[in-house]
């Protein structure tokens, strides 16, 4: 690789040098804005409303900081690690669920790399070996004048050379036509002189170099964005040459494209999911980082590209590797043990803890993603709460925000987009109400549809007792809540009895069955070797694949057993151990929702969900929420039929001992964490 002095101007050799009174176009680090901790006006004795006490018109009034890094919210950890990485120029691999600011804290660390340091990077013909292009390094803004002042060398050579060219071909034509009269020969001699003038003039545009990589326009380190790119794309390619000899043929080093690890020099360079890189892209993306240069060649074995191989190009780049959970399977173990050993791993949180200085850098966020788009009216303060609220409920866990802000700053786009539709001033709370069922996912809007198409033959049941039968709860599509009753009949057994469950349930749903057998054997009067217990998810077509329904399913079965009814204004979910003990499961806030719209007038949760209740105003007076810890409360709350209820429960709190009633653990202590 050849030196990196520049300032040359062209010569007769074909070198360039750049003039003395040529102007430097290298840059300094812009102001990138101020910290996170902008000016705001902030009641203190307001701080526990929704806008955590900020006193605001709308979203207009609030500061939007400048430095991306300062516009993350939360993530606070990565945030940190983002700046010691972008300080000591270090490898991050970000892991976490899509949308919560991986690409933008990669973008941020470009922000926070030195721009002084940014080069040009220029391909040059090799006269002694054609397919071995030579690379030459300058200073940032220095490669275009290099390529100006060629093209001006050239432009003038063949000047002169079109010059003498048409005085050869004059003397040539007018010898022929008055010394010798042979007006033929003189128009082929003037032929095969144009013809000679043209094909040695290809030598000269072999002079004039390829301009691989261009950084006078960065004003910030270079960013490039590698995710999902094929081998030529990330690593450089070469491309193919139809014409390769003849005169007729492009040189070699004005095919050569650079790739993204080489635009990315002294910058950074972000793969997201990285494990769908191919083995083969991610071996030569680590040679790269370990030996900070890299050849371009052709990526196609067919192509006359693939004869073709550069000196080392500088690939002296940060990279920061993205992905979920699953990306760390599929990748190679020597690249992630490389970004390991010479850099840091960052696990994203899904949720934050909903403190007053978060809400009120959430209602910044709706004012970042309304000056992002340019286009939206502001939000109102009835609005901005909206927002909030939504935020608290998506994130599933009381005292929590989640930190799925890509998700949520497509809710604060609808809404706007409603509002501009109707010219309002401003974004309001019905208009961010109605864009919460306008921005539904696909899931959700196929999960609503096959509920609502259910309900064409709906086997709810909200009033009366019955014997085994209980109103479960599930959720579809993430979001979705239904009830899904489940049955239970007992019958002789031909053979040795047994606990059958039909309803397509899925590994941990057939786990959960055996965990009711367990309890069954445990709490039961009844000899149940001689019998066939059958269980039945009622409408379950889909599926089941959880184990939610443990509960569901002890209490179906028992009654069933105990022949004591059950009461049909009842909905219930949760988990259950082989001891008896409700446990935590997921989306309870979808599933209480449903309850109340199907008309139940109670639903039971385990009491640890009792934190992650986050229902909409409009549900809170019609259903009563009853926590449980244990399978007993459960059926005194579900069973009808006082004298065989209250019977039964007390048989039950006898068997399990005085654990329950002494209270030795509060509710869902030590329980796991809702699957």
């Amino acid at each position: 690789m050849s030196d990196n002095n520049a300032d040359e101007v062209p010569s007769e050799d074909g070198e360039v040098e750049l003039p003395a009174d040529q102007p430097d176009t290298e840059g300094t680090e812009p102001d990138l804005g101020r910290d996170v901790s902008a000016d705001m006006v902030v009641d203190e004795d307001a701080t526990d409303d929704l806008l955590g006490g900020l006193q605001i018109g709308s979203t207009a009034d609030i500061e939007v900081p400048d430095r991306l890094v300062d516009q993350v919210i939360g993530q606070d950890h990565a945030r940190d690690i983002i700046l010691k990485a972008a300080k000591q120029r270090r490898h991050v691999m970000m892991i976490g669920s899509p949308g919560t600011g991986k690409s933008m804290l990669a973008k941020a660390m470009s922000q926070l790399l030195p721009r002084e340091e940014l080069q040009d990077v220029l391909v040059y013909h090799n006269p002694d070996d054609g397919n071995e292009p030579k690379i030459r390094t300058v200073p940032a803004g220095k490669g275009e004048q290099i390529v100006e002042a060629h093209k001006e060398e050239a432009r003038k050579r063949n000047q002169m050379r079109s010059f003498l060219m048409w005085i050869i071909i004059a003397i040539v034509i007018g010898y022929a036509l008055i010394v010798e009269g042979a007006v033929l020969l003189g128009i082929l001699a003037a032929g095969v002189i144009y013809l000679a003038f043209r094909y040695s003039s290809r030598g000269s545009d072999a002079m004039i170099p390829n301009l691989l990589v261009n950084n006078a326009d960065h004003q910030t380190a270079p960013f490039e964005d590698a995710t999902g790119a094929h081998a030529g794309a990330l690593l450089g390619d070469v491309r193919h040459d139809p014409f390769q000899s003849g005169g007729m043929e492009t040189p070699s080093h004005d095919r050569v494209e650079a790739g993204a690890i080489h635009k990315s020099n002294k910058g950074v360079l972000f793969v997201d999911e990285i494990n769908t890189l191919d083995i083969r892209s991610q071996q030569k993306l680590m040679t790269a980082i370990q030996e900070g240069e890299f050849s371009i060649t052709g990526q196609s074995e067919r192509s006359s590209g693939a004869m073709v191989q550069t000196e080392p190009v500088p690939t002296d780049f940060v990279m920061v590797a993205a992905g979920n959970m699953d990306a760390m399977e599929n990748m190679h173990p020597a690249l992630r043990s490389r970004i390991k050993g010479y850099g840091y791993e960052v696990y994203m949180d899904d949720t934050i803890e909903d403190t007053p200085e978060m809400r009120r850098k959430y209602a910044r966020f709706i004012a970042q993603e309304v000056e992002k788009d340019g286009r939206l009216p502001h939000f109102d303060n009835e609005a901005v709460e909206e927002v909030i609220l939504e935020a608290q409920r998506r994130a599933q866990r009381k005292g929590h925000l989640t930190l799925e802000l890509r998700n949520l700053g497509g809710l604060v786009r609808v809404a706007g987009d409603i509002a501009r539709a109707e010219d309002a001033e401003y974004t309001t709370r019905d208009h961010v109400l109605r864009a919460k069922r306008r921005s539904r996912s696909i899931e959700q809007q196929l999960a609503d549809q096959y509920i609502e198409r259910r309900k064409d033959y709906d086997m709810t049941v909200a009033e009366g007792d019955v014997v085994g039968r209980v109103n479960g709860l599930a959720v579809m599509g993430g979001d979705s809540g239904m009830v899904m009753p489940v049955m239970a009949e007992v019958a002789p057994s031909q053979g040795p009895g047994e606990v059958i469950a039909t309803g397509k349930l899925q590994d941990i749903a057939q786990e959960a069955v055996m965990n009711v057998s367990a309890i069954l054997k445990k709490f039961s009067d009844e000899d149940i070797s001689k019998q066939d217990i059958h269980i039945q998810y009622v409408q379950s077509y889909e599926g089941v694949q959880g184990d939610s329904a443990s509960v569901t399913m002890a209490t179906a079965v028992i009654s069933a057993l105990e022949n004591i009814p059950v009461s049909q204004s009842v909905a219930m979910t949760g988990s259950l151990s082989v001891r008896g003990d409700v446990l935590p499961v997921g989306g309870v806030t979808h599933k209480i929702e449903a309850a109340a719209k199907a008309g139940m007038d109670t639903v039971i949760i385990p009491a640890a969900n009792m934190q992650d209740v986050m229902i909409e105003d409009e549900f809170k007076d019609q259903i009563e929420i009853i926590p449980v810890s244990h399978i007993s409360e459960v059926l005194d709350v579900a069973l009808a039929g006082e004298p065989e209820k209250d019977s039964l429960v007390d048989r039950l709190k006898n068997i399990t001992g005085q654990a329950l009633e002494s209270g030795s653990g509060s509710p869902g202590r030590g329980s796991p964490s809702p699957q």
